[in-house]
């Protein structure tokens, strides 16, 4: 499938969402989902404007703020855990109240406006077009054989040592941040804003944003090392609960467009498991076994070396193309949902 029939297939969502809501009764969830239609579309076309501030931004300076506090007066293990937890609650349901407000506000000034606010709010939630453009910034100087700048670009995207990558490092490293961030950057927050465009009295944004606010605590604090491994654990293990369910559907999705289904379950119930991680080996594992490559091995980190467990079969090496199809395969997975949800609420009259 190519982007042009990628955007002949948002068109055609899109002219269904209109029509929809013109026979279609229940006019709530409806708009909910046009919302998500058109935070779809501003995101495949345009993504995250450099020059505007991001919702995650002022997440993270939240999060960054308040673990200070965490660490500077709470130092046993168990009033640590503590703060974790009110921390990850606060900032989640913060994140999911607070945008709600104030598109309700908005709407209630005019109903258009507060619309196209939920619509920019919620497109930031999806990272298709930023997840693409940061693998071609990597591939590009590649492709033309300049090593020292595809290390240097790659090293803003993981957190691996860079500096002695060789061109097969680069590709699966560009490879495996592409396919760990498919579910949590893309897909699971696009299922969450269904499901919130489902709930009556619940906006697409309140679901999608708690569960970016979830994403982002366990990017900054969920790890097993100091000063973090007792104020993340909570935020670790809610983002794995929260990501589960939409991994797991992201690989049966590609499974099922990839036609063959039971091939990547097996592999996926065969490999993903060595991985530590609940989620990110299911969704790292489920790419390399539609493409028929390896990913894993030996990374390095600040100088020390960390062995990943091989996920998938080397039945063909990692190149560009491989990396240009694990995004595709995105964006299919992508639609499919966004046709699923129309159906949901077409057929099901939920």
């Amino acid at each position: 499938m190519s982007v042009k029939r990628g955007k002949e297939i948002i068109i055609f969502i899109s002219l269904f969402t209109t029509l929809t809501f013109k026979f279609y009764p229940y006019k709530i969830q409806v708009i909910g989902y046009t919302v998500i239609i058109f935070a779809a579309i501003l995101d495949y076309f345009i993504g995250d404007p450099i020059y505007l501030l991001h919702p995650v931004q002022v997440i993270g300076w939240v999060i960054s703020y308040f673990a200070k506090l965490a660490n500077t007066f709470y130092h046993d293990p168990i009033s640590q855990r503590l703060a974790g937890v009110v921390l990850s609650i606060i900032v989640v349901i913060g994140s999911g109240i607070i945008p709600q407000v104030i598109i309700h506000t908005t709407e209630s000034v005019n109903l258009f406006l507060g619309i196209g606010l939920q619509v920019v709010i919620l497109s930031s939630c999806f990272a298709g077009r930023s997840l693409r453009n940061a693998a071609i910034e990597v591939l590009k100087p590649l492709e033309k054989g300049d090593l020292s700048t595809a290390r240097y670009i790659l090293r803003n995207y993981v957190g691996r040592d860079t500096e002695n990558l060789t061109k097969t490092g680069i590709l699966r490293a560009t490879l495996e941040t592409v396919t760990e961030n498919a579910t949590d950057g893309v897909i699971a927050p696009l299922l969450y804003a269904i499901l919130g465009a489902i709930i009556p009295g619940v906006e697409p944004v309140t679901l999608a944003m708690a569960y970016k606010a979830s994403s982002t605590l366990d990017s900054m604090i969920g790890y097993l090392h100091e000063p973090y491994t007792h104020l993340g654990w909570f935020s670790a293990n809610l983002e794995d609960r929260l990501t589960w369910l939409p991994c797991r559907l992201n690989i049966l999705t590609l499974s099922i467009i990839a036609r063959k289904p039971m091939a990547v379950w097996q592999t996926c119930c065969r490999d993903a498991k060595k991985d530590p991680s609940p989620n990110s080996g299911w969704s790292e594992c489920g790419y390399a076994s539609i493409l028929g490559v390896q990913v894993g091995g030996i990374n390095w980190y600040n100088g020390t070396a960390k062995y990943k467990p091989l996920l998938g079969d080397p039945t063909h090496p990692i190149t560009t193309k491989s990396i240009y199809q694990a995004l595709d395969l995105t964006r299919y997975s992508f639609f499919v949902w966004l046709g699923i949800s129309s159906l949901l609420l077409v057929f099901g009259k939920i």
